[in-house]
């Protein structure tokens, strides 16, 4: 699939999880991409991995400029970098709120900011190309347990991706998000390890999903490239469910045998 031959994006947090997985998809269908994150060493060819920190404004700034330069512009951002966080509300002390906010919000600011004047170009010289994708999160739009802060800050990715759908039309600039459930990647795993009972944690969480399972990092990243690419070219306002029914459906109990 070469959907996206000539086309450049840029990844955030795409080192790992669902940022590599995405940054694999684009390339595979065509992209030349970039991933920037704070220990790119890992990244190989054809990916171009780029040190960055999204709390800091002059580091997104230069590895914007750093992307644009080497791969001839930006057509595409994924803001996907991002920090987890549990507990309540009384269980996580102002420091934290502020960095975890600072990363999963301001982080998308600064590097869409950034990314902005590259975007116009590519939505001028080409059409229908320009996109936003933000990774939010079902925690943006379904209550759960022991995730206050976390949830707090996808609710504000929610908001921020409408506001800048509606800023950024008319310069032909489409911004999008997914909401992913419970996916299976390198921070869950950790989660699930400082578990009491990692297997009974893994059970609840998959349980916790209509389809039974985890979301896989490549569901997610094939939602981005979809709302990403041409395929979606009259798509933009939109927040993209790959939750396995958690947000939508409402089973009853299943029959005891």
């Amino acid at each position: 699939m070469t959907e996206l031959t000539g086309l450049k994006a840029l990844v955030t947090g795409g080192a790992s999880g669902i940022g590599l997985a995405t940054a694999r998809a684009l390339a595979a269908r065509g992209a030349a991409v970039a991933v920037l994150d704070l220990d790119p060493e890992g990244i190989r060819e054809p990916l171009l991995g780029l040190k960055a920190d999204v709390s800091d404004d002059a580091s997104v700034r230069a590895a914007v400029e750093e992307t644009a330069m080497r791969l001839g512009g930006i057509d595409i951002l994924v803001n996907n970098a991002g920090i987890g966080a549990t507990g309540t509300v009384e269980d996580n002390p102002d420091e934290q709120w502020h960095r975890v906010l600072d990363v999963n919000v301001l982080g998308m600011v600064r590097t869409t900011r950034a990314a902005l004047p590259h975007l116009r170009r590519a939505a001028t010289a080409r059409p229908g190309t320009a996109s936003v994708v933000n990774t939010c999160s079902i925690a943006a739009t379904a209550g759960l347990p022991q995730r206050a802060l976390y949830s707090a800050s996808k609710g504000a990715v929610l908001s921020l991706t409408l506001a800048m759908a509606a800023d950024h039309v008319r310069d032909g600039i489409r911004v999008n998000c997914v909401n992913p459930g419970t996916a299976d990647t390198p921070w869950v795993a950790r989660l699930l390890d400082a578990a009491d009972d990692p297997e009974a944690e893994r059970a609840a969480l998959d349980a916790r999903q209509p389809m039974g399972r985890l979301v896989t990092a490549d569901e997610v990243a094939a939602a981005i490239v979809y709302l990403a690419g041409p395929a979606a070219a009259s798509v933009t306002g939109t927040a993209l469910a790959v939750d396995g029914g958690m947000q939508g459906l409402r089973l009853r109990p299943a029959a005891r045998s």
